[in-house]
C-alpha cells in the first residue's frame, strides 16, 4: 500500500517512508491510497484474540511493508505490564444497558495518547531502518496536554532520536505540566509557549515548513519528524481500539455480529474521531460517530453548517486537551470526501490560513452528516456530568469524558437514537483533580498534584501508580518561548550534547 499527500503531491511513498517523514514536503498529511476492508469473519476471528494481536492485525492492513512478525513483536512490547495496568489494555466499562465507556487511560501516562505513543517509537525506528535513514531524528511535538507526556515517555532514551515538546504555558492542567516537566532522559526537552495550543501547533508546523531550516539541520545530520497525530504512525494504532471495542461487545454478548453501534468521542484536533472514521470506512458496523466539543465548538459548528470558522473567541476550559480551534486532522477527512482531490483540500487549508474559514460543498456536508453528529458541552454541564455519573453509578470520569457523556445525552434526547453507544474515555480523572473535586462539591488545598490523594479519599478510587509518585518529583524544564522563538529553541536543543 502506498501513501500520498493531502495537498496533491503525486509522489507515492511506502508506509515506512510516511511514518519517517511525518509531514509531507508540501505541508500536507499522508493518507493511504486505499482503505482495506474488514469482513464479518475477520471481526469474528479478532474477537477471540487479545488486544495486542488485534492491534497488530489492523495495523498490518495499512503497513504492508512491515511483516506480521515485526508488528507482533512491536505490539507485544507496547501493550504489556507494567506500562499498562489493566490486562485488557483498553477495557470496556458497562454503565447501563446501552452505554459503555472505552477506557483508554490505563497506560503509563494515564491518557489515551499512550495507545498510539507506546507504538510510535517502535514503528518509527523500524521505519528509519527500512528507509536507510542515517541521520538522527528530532521529534517535534505540539501538545494540548496529554500528547506531550505520552511522547516523552515513548521516546525517552531511544537511540538516534531527540524529542522536543512545546506546550501552551497556561493551557494544560497542573498534573499534565508536572508530568512533562519532570520527564527524565538524555534526549528530551520541554518548553512552555507564551500562547494557546493553536499558537503552539502553528509554530511547530512553521518549523516543518521552513525549507532553509530543514536544509541546515540536514547539514548537521538531523531531520525532523512528528509524534502528533499528523503522523500516520500516530493515527493508525488508534484505529485498532475502535475495532477492539466492537470485538469486546461481541465477546460479551452485548451485541450480535453485524449490529451497529455508536461511538461518542471528545475531540479537539479531530485525530481520535478520524481514527473511528477509518474503522467505519473499513467496514466496522457503526451507525453514528458523535463528535463532542467543549466551548471551543468549531467542529460542532462545522458538522452542523459545513462552514469551518476559527474566527471566534478562544476559551480556556476544564477540558484543556480539547481547547483547539484549528483541527489539523480534519484535512484528511476533507481529502477523502473530496474524492482524494489534493487541490480541493489544499484550497480549504489555504483559505483557513488566510481568512480563518472555509465552506465545503453541500455534497460533502451531506456525507459528513450521514456518519457524524455533533454537540457542545458548557463548563457547567461538564461538571454536572461528572457529579451525576458518580452519584448515580459510582463511576468517576474526567472532564473530557464528561463532555462526551453529556453530548451523548443531548444527542439521544434530540434524535431518539437508542443505539448502544461507546463513550471514548480519554484520561484518568486523577489528571484533573481540581476540576473533578469541584464537580463533586469538594475542595482541597494546594495544586492539582497535591489534590490527588484528596480525590482518592473522597471517592474511594485507586490512584494510578504513575500519578501517585508525581508529588515527590522536581521540574527539570523551566524554559519558555514566544511562538516566534520556537525555532531558535529547537536549534539550541540540537546543539546540546
Amino acid at each position: 500500500m502506498f501513501y500520498q499527500s493531502t495537498r496533491g503531491d503525486k509522489q507515492r511513498i511506502t508506509s515506512s517512508e510516511a511514518i519517517a517523514r511525518g509531514l509531507a514536503e508540501d505541508g500536507g498529511l499522508f493518507v493511504p491510497e486505499s482503505i482495506p476492508r474488514l469482513t464479518d469473519d475477520i471481526i469474528a476471528e479478532l474477537t477471540t484474540k487479545p488486544y495486542k494481536d488485534r492491534a497488530a492485525y489492523i495495523m498490518g492492513l495499512f503497513l504492508d511493508d512491515f511483516t506480521a512478525e515485526e508488528l507482533g513483536s512491536l505490539t507485544s512490547a507496547a501493550y504489556c505490564e507494567p506500562g499498562f495496568d489493566h490486562p485488557a489494555i483498553a477495557p470496556l466499562f458497562k454503565l447501563d444497558d446501552n452505554t459503555y465507556f472505552l477506557e483508554l487511560w490505563h497506560g503509563p501516562t494515564c491518557a489515551f495518547k499512550d495507545m498510539a505513543l507506546q507504538m510510535l517509537p517502535g514503528l518509527l525506528t523500524a521505519s528509519l531502518r527500512k528507509t536507510g535513514e542515517k541521520r538522527d531524528v528530532c521529534i517535534l511535538v505540539a501538545t494540548s496536554g496529554d500528547t506531550g507526556k505520552a511522547a516523552l515517555e515513548g521516546f525517552c532514551d531511544i537511540p538516534e532520536t531527540r524529542i522536543m515538546v512545546f506546550y501552551p504555558r497556561d493551557g494544560v492542567s497542573d498534573v499534565q505540566k508536572l508530568q512533562m516537566t519532570t520527564q527524565s532522559g538524555g534526549n528530551v526537552n520541554v518548553v512552555a509557549v507564551d500562547g494557546n495550543f493553536d499558537d503552539t501547533q502553528t509554530g511547530v508546523k512553521a518549523i516543518f515548513s521552513d525549507t532553509d531550516f530543514r536544509k541546515e539541520l540536514d547539514r548537521q545530520g538531523h531531520f525532523l519528524s512528528s509524534a502528533n497525530s499528523i503522523n500516520w504512525g500516530r493515527l493508525v494504532p488508534q484505529i485498532a481500539y475502535y475495532v477492539s471495542a466492537y470485538c469486546d461487545l461481541l465477546a460479551a454478548g452485548e451485541t450480535a455480529p453485524g449490529d451497529r453501534i455508536n461511538f461518542c468521542v471528545p475531540t479537539g484536533n479531530f485525530g481520535n474521531i478520524l481514527a473511528a472514521w477509518y474503522a467505519v470506512s473499513m467496514g466496522l458496523p457503526v451507525n453514528k460517530l458523535i463528535c463532542a466539543s467543549n466551548r471551543n465548538d468549531v467542529l460542532t459548528q462545522f458538522i452542523a453548517t459545513g462552514i469551518y470558522d476559527r474566527n471566534r473567541p478562544f476559551f480556556t476550559t476544564v477540558s484543556p486537551s480539547m481547547d483547539i480551534l484549528v483541527s489539523s486532522n480534519l484535512e484528511r477527512l476533507l481529502f477523502e470526501l473530496s474524492g482524494k482531490d489534493g487541490s480541493a483540500a489544499s484550497g480549504y487549508m489555504y483559505a483557513l490560513a488566510n481568512s480563518g474559514k472555509y465552506e465545503v460543498p453541500a455534497l460533502i456536508r451531506d456525507e459528513i452528516n450521514r456518519i457524524f453528529a455533533g454537540g457542545q458541552c458548557s463548563e457547567e454541564n461538564t461538571m454536572k456530568a461528572i457529579a451525576g455519573t458518580f452519584d448515580m453509578h459510582k463511576y468517576l470520569i474526567d472532564t473530557h469524558t464528561a463532555v462526551a457523556y453529556k453530548v451523548l445525552g443531548d444527542y439521544r434526547a434530540e434524535s431518539s437514537d437508542e443505539t448502544p453507544t461507546v463513550v471514548v474515555s480519554t484520561a484518568s480523572p486523577f489528571k484533573f483533580c481540581d476540576s473533578v473535586l469541584k464537580a463533586l462539591g469538594q475542595s482541597g488545598k494546594g495544586s492539582g498534584v497535591e489534590l490527588i490523594e484528596t480525590l482518592a479519599d473522597v471517592t474511594g478510587c485507586v490512584v494510578p501508580t504513575k500519578l501517585s509518585t508525581l508529588r515527590d518529583k522536581t521540574p527539570l524544564f523551566l524554559d519558555s518561548a514566544a511562538p516566534d522563538e520556537m525555532k531558535a529553541a529547537v536549534t539550541k536543543f540540537l546543539k546540546r550534547k
